[in-house]
């Protein structure tokens, strides 16, 4: 049984620019159904309901997210939600919502999650889970998720951790380094060593412990935090959470915590994860007829090979064509190399620029 003063958070701000076109700011990447049929976030709210009552879940993202979220979950009220004005990356979030969670219950354990992660093996995820939070409710610690690495990826960052668990656990061991985005030597080395994990972005601990922490690396975001908290539960909350929001400098929790932290520990997980980071990421995980294709909508393909095609709404027929992505949706039509779709970003980000911000 999931410990009483356990919650979970998933942080569901962004707008996952890599799967534009039919990511847009009206229809963000976790609320589009990127792998089979439900949207990401409905996959990740459903997993965490097996281990967090409704009560006990909460969602942080932006106003018109939430509504968007809403719509989707008629099960979800507003009293599930953590409202934040503007993404400021991922440590000014989480500690809102450690700030929150503290004042509901002083004991607070909170995992936290990413709205649009894909988790194929959920029993093992739960286990995981469970031994995460066992562990963070004990003791002064930060954990994290590592991913035991399937091939020597150069998109994730990893995390060195010891040969060998706690004395008190399979599968939770000691933090020793974290590491950037490797090449891919590096990353074959990684992989050789045995001794490096790909950093998840999933974390658990308890409320206080990781507000101690960042008042001690981040003591600028702390005192913000810190103000906001006593209007909490007041008529001066949601003016004075404005006011305070714009004055605070983005910042990851990798960066401005995790990497300078003294008591990390990592969970060692081997349930299928993925970030689904990009479309040559989905191509990856979906199933392909017999030439490696992918198609998803109506056409046909004709001496063609290893490419992913999504159409919302015109028919696609192609011939000899190659490892492209073509995604057709809203009126746009996107075609690019599989193994350049990390670059789509770079295309949206153009867009203001040649007058087409429409299409954001």
């Amino acid at each position: 049984m999931m410990n009483e003063h356990y919650f979970s958070v998933i942080m569901a701000g962004g707008v996952g620019k890599r799967f534009w076109p039919r990511s847009r700011k009206d229809s963000p990447k976790q609320l589009l159904d990127i792998i089979g049929d439900e949207s990401m976030i409905n996959l990740t709210i459903k997993r965490l309901l097996k281990v967090s009552p409704l009560e006990r879940l909460y969602i942080i993202t932006n106003y018109h997210q939430a509504e968007m979220i809403l719509a989707q979950n008629p099960n979800l009220s507003w009293e599930n939600f953590i409202i934040e004005p503007s993404g400021k990356n991922t440590a000014p979030a989480i500690a809102l919502a450690a700030a929150i969670l503290k004042k509901r219950d002083p004991e607070a354990v909170m995992g936290l999650f990413p709205a649009d992660h894909l988790i194929q093996d959920e029993k093992d995820f739960i286990a995981c889970l469970n031994e995460g939070v066992r562990i963070a409710a004990e003791k002064n610690v930060l954990i994290t998720f590592g991913i035991e690495p399937t091939r020597p990826a150069t998109g994730y960052g990893y995390i060195q951790v010891e040969k060998e668990p706690l004395p008190d656990s399979t599968l939770v061991y000691k933090s020793k380094t974290f590491a950037e985005k490797p090449n891919l030597e590096t990353a074959k080395r990684f992989l050789s060593s045995g001794e490096f994990l790909w950093n998840s972005g999933m974390f658990i601990w308890r409320a206080d412990v990781i507000l101690k922490e960042i008042e001690k690396y981040l003591p600028e975001l702390y005192e913000i935090i810190d103000t906001l908290t006593n209007s909490m539960d007041t008529e001066e909350y949601d003016k004075t959470l404005q006011k305070l929001w714009r004055t605070i400098k983005p910042v990851s929790i990798d960066y401005g915590v995790m990497e300078n932290a003294k008591h990390v520990k990592v969970v060692r997980g081997k349930f299928g994860w993925s970030d689904v980071g990009s479309w040559d990421a989905v191509y990856s995980l979906e199933k392909k007829d017999k030439y490696g294709n992918v198609l998803r909508g109506d056409g046909y393909l004709l001496e063609s090979s290893g490419n992913y095609i999504y159409s919302s709404e015109a028919q696609v027929f192609a011939r000899n064509v190659h490892n492209l992505i073509v995604i057709a949706d809203k009126g746009v039509i996107l075609l690019i190399p599989r193994d350049e779709s990390e670059s789509i970003k770079g295309i949206v980000d153009a867009l203001p620029v040649v007058g087409k911000e429409d299409l954001l």
